[in-house]
C-alpha cells in the first residue's frame, strides 16, 4: 500500500512538471536577460551580454566610447515590465544619471530575441540614449556659477570677486622673438623664478598662453606698459574671489584655486578638471555651499566631429539631449569684523614667532577677529593651536577655589618655593616680596603666585579643575562655532608633579588662543560663552571638517594628544562667581603687573597674564599669554616663543585695545 502511494505521487509530479513546461512561454528567461542587461548598463560594461547582430567585445567598446565624456559618472538602470511576443520581447529601461544635485532621467525600450534556448539583446544605440545614432557619441559641457561671497559682520564682503591680471607669455605674440629671453625678462619683472618659468614656456605649445603670475589689479606696481614692452608678454584681466588682502584671515577663510588631480579623484565625480574649489579653511569646509552646482549640457554628436568643425559651423552640429541650469552658491555669513581682523593682523605684523590674537563679543559669542601672525606660516594658530596656557589658567583655578568656599579676600600662603615629589616650583623672576606670605587670593592672583595655586591642589581635586574649565566653556564642544577649532583639553585625572603643573596651566593642560578668549569672555558675560563664527552653515554643504583640511602648514609645537571635548557643563559659571573673578582680573591691572593697561580708554580692563615653559632647552623657552576683558570685548594674545606674558604679549594687547576703541 505504501509503495503504491509513492508511485502515484511520483506520477502526479511528472504530470504537473510537464504541465508547467507546456505553459512556460519563455517569459522567465526574457526577464532574466533584461535584468542582466540593465545591471550591465549600470556599470557601462556590456562585455558579458550576448547580442543579436553585434559582437559583445565590439559592443562593450562602443558603449565605453559613447559615454566616455561622462566618466566617472554612471547611470542607475532598472528594467520595467516586459512585453512578450513569441520569440521576441520588449522591456522599458529606466535610466537615472546624477550630476551634483540634478538628475537626468529617461526611459528607452530594449528589444530581445530568442535564439535556441537563449535570449539575446538586440543591439541599438537608442537603447542607451533616446534617439542616439550608431555613429554618435555624447559630449558633456559644464559651467560653474559665480562663487558666492564670504561675508563678515554687517554683511561686509570679506571674500568677493576682485579684479586681477594674469601675466604671462602668449606664444602667438612672440613672433620671431626669443622665447627664453622674453620668459626670463618677464619672470624677473614679476618676481618668479626665471629658470623654471623659461622651462615652462619652452615646453608649451605654439598657441599657448603661459601664465607667470596673477596680480591683484588694485595697487599693483607692475604696469601694463612694463609688461607689453617685453616681446610676447601680456596681462589678461580677470576677476577672482579674493579677500581684501593676501593675508587677511587667510588661515581661517582659506583660499580658492583650480582643483588638483587628487581633489578630482577624491570628489567621486563631483569635480572635474578646470573647476575652482576651496583650499583650506571655510572655503574648503563650505565649498559646496559657496560653489553651488554647475550648469550641465549633454549633447549627442558624430563620433568623428572635431572641435575645429564645431567652431567653424554656422550652427552647432550637435544636439542637446539633456540640460541642467546652474544653481548659484549661497553666501557664507560670518561674525568676523573686518576692521578688528585687520587691526589684529597689523598688530602681529612684526612678531617673529607663531602668534595669534582672538577677539570675541562675550554677550553673543561672536568671534570678531581670529588672526594668526606671519610666524605661523599659514597655520591657524588662533583656532587650532594647542599650547600650555600658563598662569592665564589661574582664572579656572580660582573658580574651583571659589566653589570650595574661598573669596577674593580669603588668605592663601604664597611661599618663595614649593617642592612636590622632588621637583621645586617657584614664582616668576622679580616676584614682589611684599606679596609673599599670607596674602589675599586677589593679591596672589594679581601677582600670579605659582606656589599659592600649586598648594591649592590639596583642596582642589583634578576633577574639580576639569569641571571648572568646562563651566567656563573651555574644553567643550562648540556646536554654534561652525568651524574647525581646538577648544582646550584639561585632564580629569593627574597626580604628583603633573597635578602640580596643572595648577599653573602646564602639564597636560592645553588651550588654543580661541579657548583662552572664551575663558576670559565667560568672566565678562557672567555665564559660559558659546562661540560663533559661521552664522548660516549648510550642514549638507560642509564638505570637510577635519582639522587637517584647514591647516596649511605644520602642526603646533605641542605634541600632546588632546582628549575629546566634553559636553556642556551641568554647573556653568554663575554671575556671582564671574563677579569675583572679574574683581581679581581688575586687580591684575590696578595692583599687579598689567598696570600698563590702566591707560586704555573706555571701560576698565580686567586681565590675566601667563607664561608657560616648553621644550628641553636651558633656560626653557616660554609661551607668552595675556587675556583681557574690556567692556563687551574679550581678547587673547599669544606668542609661541615669547618670553613673559606681561612684557611680550601685554604691549600687543594694549596696542590692540587702544586702537579698537
Amino acid at each position: 500500500m505504501g509503495n503504491s502511494k509513492k508511485l502515484s505521487l511520483a506520477i502526479a509530479g511528472l504530470i504537473l512538471g510537464a504541465s508547467l513546461v507546456a505553459c512556460d512561454d519563455g517569459r522567465g528567461g526574457a526577464e532574466s536577460a533584461a535584468k542582466q542587461f540593465a545591471s550591465a548598463l549600470s556599470t557601462l560594461d556590456v562585455g558579458s551580454i550576448a547580442f543579436d547582430g553585434k559582437d559583445s567585445g565590439v559592443a562593450k567598446q562602443q558603449v565605453q566610447d559613447i559615454f566616455k565624456a561622462l566618466d566617472p559618472d554612471k547611470p542607475a538602470v532598472a528594467a520595467g515590465e516586459l512585453t512578450l511576443d513569441g520569440d521576441t520581447a520588449a522591456v522599458p529601461l529606466n535610466y537615472t544619471w546624477k550630476f551634483g544635485a540634478g538628475e537626468w532621467k529617461y526611459t528607452v525600450s530594449a528589444q530581445f530575441t530568442k535564439s535556441g534556448d537563449k535570449w539575446l539583446a538586440v543591439w541599438n544605440p537608442a537603447t542607451l540614449v533616446p534617439g542616439l545614432g550608431d555613429s554618435e557619441i555624447l559630449s558633456k559641457g559644464t559651467q560653474s556659477p559665480q562663487r558666492a561671497d564670504i561675508l563678515g559682520a554687517g554683511d561686509a564682503k570679506l571674500v568677493t570677486y576682485r579684479p586681477v591680471v594674469n601675466v604671462g607669455i602668449d606664444r602667438l605674440l612672440l613672433g620671431s622673438a626669443d622665447a627664453a629671453a622674453s620668459a626670463t625678462q618677464l619672470a624677473e619683472l614679476v618676481g618668479v623664478d626665471p629658470a623654471t618659468y623659461a622651462q615652462q614656456v619652452a615646453a608649451s605649445g605654439p598657441e599657448a598662453f603661459v601664465r607667470a603670475i596673477t596680480l591683484r589689479d588694485e595697487g599693483r606696481t607692475v604696469t601694463d606698459a612694463q609688461i607689453t614692452a617685453i616681446p610676447g608678454a601680456r596681462a589678461i584681466p580677470e576677476v577672482q574671489p579674493l579677500a581684501p588682502s593676501r593675508t587677511f584671515a587667510r588661515a581661517v577663510l582659506g583660499t580658492v584655486g583650480e582643483v588638483t588631480a587628487e581633489q578630482i579623484e577624491a570628489s567621486g565625480g563631483g569635480l572635474t578638471a578646470g573647476d575652482v574649489t576651496g583650499v583650506g579653511g571655510l572655503q574648503q569646509q563650505y565649498d559646496a555651499q559657496l560653489r553651488g552646482t554647475d550648469a550641465v549640457v549633454i549633447r549627442a554628436q558624430r563620433a568623428d566631429l572635431t572641435s575645429e568643425q564645431i567652431r567653424a559651423a554656422g550652427t552647432d552640429p550637435r544636439r542637446v539631449v539633456f540640460e541642467m541650469a546652474p544653481t548659484p552658491g549661497t553666501p557664507l555669513k560670518t561674525t568676523l569684523d573686518p576692521n578688528l581682523q585687520e587691526l589684529a593682523e597689523s598688530t602681529l605684523a612684526g612678531v617673529g614667532p607663531a602668534s595669534a590674537i582672538v577677539a570675541l563679543r562675550p554677550s553673543t559669542g561672536a568671534v570678531l577677529a581670529a588672526a594668526s601672525g606671519p610666524g605661523s606660516n599659514g597655520y591657524n594658530t588662533a583656532m587650532l593651536g594647542q599650547y600650555a596656557p600658563g598662569s592665564t589658567f589661574k582664572i579656572i583655578d580660582s573658580l574651583a577655589m571659589i566653589r570650595n568656599g574661598l573669596t577674593p579676600d580669603s588668605k592663601v600662603e604664597c611661599t618663595p618655593t614649593l617642592t612636590v615629589d622632588g621637583r621645586t616650583f617657584k614664582n616668576a623672576e622679580g616676584y614682589p616680596e611684599s606679596s609673599l606670605g599670607s596674602v589675599p587670593l586677589r593679591d596672589a592672583f594679581a601677582h600670579s603666585c605659582n606656589t599659592a595655586f600649586i598648594a591649592a591642589r590639596d583642596t582642589v581635586t583634578q576633577a574639580q579643575l576639569e569641571a571648572a574649565a568646562v563651566a567656563m566653556g573651555v574644553a567643550v564642544e562648540a556646536p554654534a562655532l561652525g568651524a574647525v577649532a581646538f577648544l582646550g583639553s584639561v585632564p580629569g585625572e593627574a597626580a604628583g608633579t603633573e597635578r602640580a603643573a596643572s595648577m599653573i596651566g602646564q602639564g597636560k593642560v592645553l588651550l588654543s588662543p580661541l579657548a583662552a578668549a572664551i575663558m576670559a569672555g565667560s568672566v565678562g558675560k557672567g555665564s559660559p560663552v558659546s562661540p560663533q563664527l559661521v552664522l548660516n552653515p549648510d550642514g549638507a554643504a560642509a564638505t570637510d571638517t577635519s582639522g587637517a583640511a584647514t591647516a596649511d602648514a605644520g602642526a603646533p609645537s605641542s605634541t600632546v594628544t588632546p582628549e575629546a571635548p566634553s559636553k556642556a557643563s551641568g554647573q556653568p559659571i554663575t554671575a556671582a562667581e564671574a563677579a569675583a573673578l572679574s574683581d581679581m582680573m581688575r586687580a591684575v591691572v590696578t595692583s599687579g603687573h598689567a598696570g600698563f593697561l590702566s591707560t586704555v580708554p573706555g571701560a576698565p580692563v580686567g586681565a590675566k597674564t601667563g607664561t608657560a615653559e616648553f621644550g628641553n632647552e636651558s633656560p626653557p623657552k616660554t609661551h607668552a599669554w595675556i587675556v583681557a576683558v574690556h567692556g563687551d570685548l574679550a581678547v587673547a594674545v599669544f606668542v609661541e616663543d615669547g618670553g613673559l606674558g606681561a612684557t611680550t604679549s601685554g604691549p600687543l594687547l594694549k596696542q590692540f585695545l587702544t586702537a579698537a576703541g
